[in-house]
């Protein structure tokens, strides 16, 4: 019997879900906001967003910025997330999509322009575990301490909203790209500006004729991996969100039949899947800088995690950032104290990429001495600026290499936290599409 595209997509782990999207009678500028894990330290971005707001229906009542999140008030506030939820279903405030697809095109405030495409994946075919090798998977580590206070807020959530975005490794460009080309062909569910420098944001409705190219698609990206380590959905932005439906979904499917499993909403989560590489998504290297640690502790430490370095003084940032990004094959990474800068070339180092060496490093220095902590720094003048104060050792980690970041995962494992990001805090995915998961 010929299976449908459906049915297909669902054997890899791929849902159609049931969308949700506000009518004609919602101020979508208004009803879009950011990432709920994006400026946790700037109340005031929070506040203006609310500002601008006010009583209109909009996801930032149906979510919980992080920034909120160490507050005396979050049960108070998770219960009114929950009630504003229901307020809204029933005002039927929602059109609903039913098992579709949507294209979505992001245009940054500089012009950068993305594709992506909202599904929903299997929490079955996923496990954030260093070692999984599920189709679905972490690529940075996952901090358990985060998901309780996460699955707090979603476990009596009747909707979900995604900020996730998942890689798929497309370098034929079979799935999102000829969708992209066929645009005009299809509904568009919506366009609108984005608030705070956001830019723009429209949707298309994946045409049900077109389900069985979309299905050849994703079976041709499951028939290139390995069977005995099928990496297929690598994790972008959003993991600990992720963690957190798979913890709830795990918590739930316990009182639950194997036939009311199948297709339990829960099981499902709403994701953006977007290729890695789409050239308008910009992978942006995080930098570290130690503090109370010397030269010759460091690089006594880092001989431990290597066979051996060598090192070359390097007088400008250009140049460090131009030779640590060649591609030659060589592991590299830029250093800088109050001394000099140089550029540290290492020879079979403990991890694949440079972030996974430094981490290793890192975590004995930080094991020895608990007086010697470690920040994350994103951009090259702060962590130039940082690590040249006595004392202080700033390091330069060249950005991620497309065409061998689901080969690292599949070599080493989910990489060490804050190893990329993706884009600047406004270029993240804003929330616009809603499920039930109730």
């Amino acid at each position: 019997m010929k299976h449908t595209a459906v049915e297909r997509m669902k054997a890899i782990g791929v849902g159609t879900p049931d969308i949700l999207i506000p009518n004609h009678t919602v101020d979508l500028s208004k009803w879009a906001v950011v990432a709920c894990d994006q400026y946790t330290s700037e109340r005031s971005y929070w506040e203006r967003v609310s500002d601008l707001v006010q009583e209109a229906p909009s996801t930032l009542r149906l979510i919980f910025p992080e920034v909120y999140l160490e507050d005396s008030d979050r049960q108070e506030r998770i219960d009114q997330i929950n009630a504003t939820m229901r307020d809204y279903l029933d005002k039927q405030i929602f059109d609903t999509y039913p098992e579709s697809f949507f294209l979505v095109q992001r245009i940054t405030e500089d012009g950068k322009e993305r594709w992506g495409l909202i599904a929903a994946l299997d929490l079955e075919a996923y496990d954030y575990r260093p070692d999984s090798k599920s189709l679905i998977r972490a690529t940075e580590g996952t901090i358990i301490s985060r998901i309780p206070p996460r699955k707090q807020i979603r476990q009596d959530a009747p909707l979900e909203l995604p900020h996730i975005l998942v890689l798929i490794n497309d370098p034929q460009q079979r799935l999102i790209e000829p969708l992209a080309a066929s645009c005009k062909s299809f509904v568009k569910v919506y366009d609108t500006p984005l608030m705070e420098q956001g830019g723009q944001v429209r949707a298309y409705q994946i045409a049900q004729e077109t389900l069985d190219q979309v299905a050849d698609a994703f079976e041709h990206l499951v028939a290139t991996v390995d069977p005995e380590n099928p990496l297929v959905f690598a994790m972008g932005d959003g993991n600990h969100s992720l963690a957190t439906a798979k913890s709830c979904w795990e918590d739930i499917k316990q009182g639950l039949t194997e036939q009311q499993q199948e297709n339990h909403p829960s099981r499902y989560a709403l994701v953006e899947l977007e290729n890695i590489f789409d050239p308008g998504l910009v992978f942006e290297p995080i930098h570290r800088v130690l503090f109370s640690c010397t030269r010759d502790t460091f690089f006594t430490t880092l001989q431990r995690y290597c066979s051996h370095y060598t090192i070359e003084a390097v007088n400008d940032s250009t140049s460090m950032e131009h030779t640590i990004a060649s591609s030659d094959g060589k592991q590299r990474f830029g250093y800088t104290d109050a001394t000099g800068s140089l550029i540290v070339t290492v020879t079979e180092p403990a991890a694949s990429i440079a972030a996974g060496t430094l981490q290793s490093v890192i975590d004995d220095l930080t094991g020895q001495d608990p007086n010697l902590s470690v920040d994350y720094t994103h951009g090259d003048q702060v962590t130039a600026k940082l690590g040249k104060e006595e004392g202080n050792i700033g390091l330069f980690l060249p950005a991620i290499d497309k065409h061998t970041f689901f080969d690292s995962i599949i070599a080493d494992g989910a990489l060490p936290r804050k190893t990329f990001s993706m884009g600047e805090a406004h270029e993240k995915r804003f929330y616009l599409e809603a499920r039930k998961i109730k």
